[in-house]
């Protein structure tokens, strides 16, 4: 994977431009920017749920979601580079049914909340949402792999999970929605 970097302010940014793995530069708000800038953003919310009080299992499957999310970003940083693999969203799949199983059926939406560990378990699938949108964005002007895209969609699922889980972990439950009608 190239040179590690051993000095962060290189002004080489300074006129709008950003570098890429292969060596060419974009405008910083070039697509493929946005959306490993929207992959960056949702590495640090993981990061951040990591810090709450989470049981042994979900704490490890982060880890493996942050190394994953660098994956992705690397991916992204260098055109027609793969380092998503299928592997990585059959490990989601297997997740996301182990947690799954033991959660009671949906009457109802759902509202973002409950535990402050579920809160940013549904921040992180919001943002890993507008990741996804940014990686379908790219594919419409640049060729990207699906794994990326498979990824995410699955880890936004995941997410939404892990806050029904973190819910109970904290010893509540969902946050039902409840339709008001003629408030």
């Amino acid at each position: 994977m190239g040179n590690r970097l051993s000095q962060i302010a290189t002004r080489t940014g300074d006129a709008g431009t950003t570098g890429l793995g292969d060596g060419t530069r974009v405008d910083k708000d070039h697509l493929r920017i946005c959306a490993l800038g929207d992959v960056d953003e949702l590495n640090s919310f993981v990061g951040l749920l990591a810090t709450e009080d989470l049981p042994p299992e979900v704490r490890a499957d982060l880890s493996d979601i942050q190394h994953d999310l660098f994956d992705l970003g690397g991916e992204l940083a260098i055109p027609g580079y793969t380092m998503i693999a299928d592997k990585q969203v059959a490990r989601l799949d297997a997740r996301l049914a182990h947690y799954n199983a033991d959660l009671p059926r949906l009457a109802e939406f759902i509202l973002p909340g409950g535990s402050r560990a579920a809160a940013v378990a549904h921040l992180c699938r919001t943002v890993c949402r507008r990741a996804e949108r940014a990686l379908v964005a790219l594919g419409k002007q640049d060729k990207v792999n699906d794994g990326p895209r498979q990824y995410l969609n699955r880890l936004s699922d995941l997410m939404f999970v892990l806050a029904r889980v973190l819910n109970r972990h904290a010893g509540g439950t969902d946050v039902q929605w409840q339709q008001r009608k003629n408030q």
